[in-house]
């Protein structure tokens, strides 16, 4: 009873606490020693230093050398594309396109794209504010739907939903599952269909009512915006070469090359199997050369040099996967308690149905790390087996619980303590009062929705 007491309060103490700007890398290893330490209570024996040590550290130590290459990368990628004026490109394109009155379809669209691509959501979103800002403006749309449609863009549907999403919510399960990032090509895009329409028509529906109630943009002297300079962008053209390069590069490599070559060496010297690395080794691949060709293409565009890019991307990724990797230390301590038995148990017994049990424990373990990579990372590590052993007793392909897992991933993540929704009002200069109820909209109920769907259709057989 007092375990369970003490995962809900460290839990609470997370959310509040992240949600005030503490460093979620100084309070996941405090908070899981403060729930590991309630089992004194319940006459539990406590070791905190090695709960400390084993646990919390070797379980993020081991997130890091999972996935750091992919972090990194993606990390260096996003940093060129938005050194180079890339995405502002691509960006401001699709706003001229789309045309005026279709601000908020422009955004969402153009971080779906920029996001699909490859750049991480973190890149994107700074990328797309002063766009989305100068566009809101002059459409006199309310400044506080801003985050809400940049969040629609770059953390739903391009992030967990679209087949082939280079994004790390959409990898893990490669690692856990055999699977790759296309798994469950028709369900993923139904999913996706159903977050980019749900979530961008409430935003526009938002907006409407406040044209008609006269509220407008707002007065925001602050803002502190930068001035997006178009002329020395590269052309629309240019700008989608390192993008096509990482998807169409992904989908040649997974799907035709790495499949057709011989890797014995894999059992024999390193106890894996190809199934478990091939996902992983197509988007590295990929994503390097279109690295190399992003920065070929754009040489004359690093206003600070080549060098200072990549070193300032390589410094954004340490924190980006410093900070998942702790909330999974903590997550994985949160695990190994005892009263997490009665939670583990619970999730486990809801249904007999494999989609049902793999879908709430990934979203419910996000909600508990605050992070969607996070989340399914430990819920497959912990039921994964599990998972598919049932899915093949019941005749699912495996290729529908990859996307049952990472679409519902996506959902309680975004609760007020994830570290992409407080970086995004920082970046907008928003606070969690003014509009994270139209980013928990598009973010967290609309993608329950699109989840459901899948476990629906996925069940039924489609894949």
């Amino acid at each position: 009873m007092f375990g369970l007491l003490g995962i809900i309060l460290s839990l609470c103490l997370l959310i509040y606490l992240a949600y005030r700007g503490w460093s979620v890398i100084l309070l996941a290893p405090v908070l899981a020693l403060v729930a590991t330490s309630f089992a004194l209570f319940d006459g539990g024996e406590v070791h905190l230093l090695a709960t400390y040590t084993e646990t919390f550290m070797t379980n993020a130590a081991n997130y890091v050398k999972n996935y750091y290459p992919v972090f990194l990368l993606g990390a260096l990628f996003g940093k060129v594309m938005d050194d180079t004026g890339t995405a502002n490109s691509i960006a401001m394109f699709i706003a001229k396109k789309v045309g005026k009155g279709k601000e908020i379809w422009a955004i969402v669209i153009a971080g779906g794209l920029i996001t699909y691509g490859g750049v991480s959501m973190f890149v994107a979103a700074f990328a797309l504010y002063p766009i989305a800002a100068a566009l809101f403006r002059e459409a006199n749309i309310p400044k506080r739907l801003l985050p809400g449609a940049i969040a629609m863009g770059t953390f739903t549907f391009s992030m967990t939903g679209l087949p082939g999403s280079p994004q790390i919510q959409n990898a893990i399960p490669m690692k856990y599952l055999g699977t790759d990032l296309f798994a469950a090509p028709v369900l993923g895009i139904v999913a996706s269909l159903i977050m980019f329409f749900g979530g961008t028509m409430w935003i526009v529906t938002r907006a409407a009512k406040a044209r008609k109630a006269g509220e407008g943009y707002g007065v925001h002297p602050n803002e502190n915006l930068n001035i997006v300079d178009v002329s020395e962008a590269p052309s629309f053209g240019m700008a989608m070469i390192p993008i096509l390069i990482v998807l169409v590069g992904n989908f040649i490599l997974s799907k035709v090359v790495f499949p057709n070559m011989e890797f014995v060496y894999l059992q024999e010297q390193y106890n894996t199997t190809t199934a478990a690395v091939l996902g992983n080794w197509s988007l590295i691949v990929s994503l390097i050369v279109a690295i190399i060709v992003g920065i070929s293409l754009n040489v004359k565009r690093f206003k600070n040099g080549i060098m200072a890019t990549l070193k300032e991307g390589v410094q954004g990724s340490f924190l980006a996967i410093m900070n998942t990797a702790s909330e999974v230390g903590y997550g994985n301590v949160i695990k190994t308690l005892a009263a997490f038995g009665i939670v583990g148990g619970a999730l486990m017994g809801i249904s007999s149905n494999p989609l049902i049990t793999t879908a709430i424990s990934s979203s419910a373990l996000a909600g508990i790390t605050g992070s969607a990579s996070g989340g399914v990372s430990i819920a497959l590590e912990a039921f994964g087996r599990t998972f598919m052993d049932q899915a093949v007793a019941k005749g699912i392909d495996i290729q529908v619980l990859h996307r049952v897992a990472a679409v519902a991933c996506g959902g309680l993540d975004s609760l007020p303590h994830n570290g992409a929704v407080i970086t995004l009002l920082g970046i907008t200069g928003m606070t969690h009062k003014e509009s994270y109820i139209h980013i928990g909209m598009v973010t967290v109920v609309i993608p329950l929705f699109a989840t459901i769907a899948v476990i629906t259709l996925g069940t039924l057989g489609v894949v």
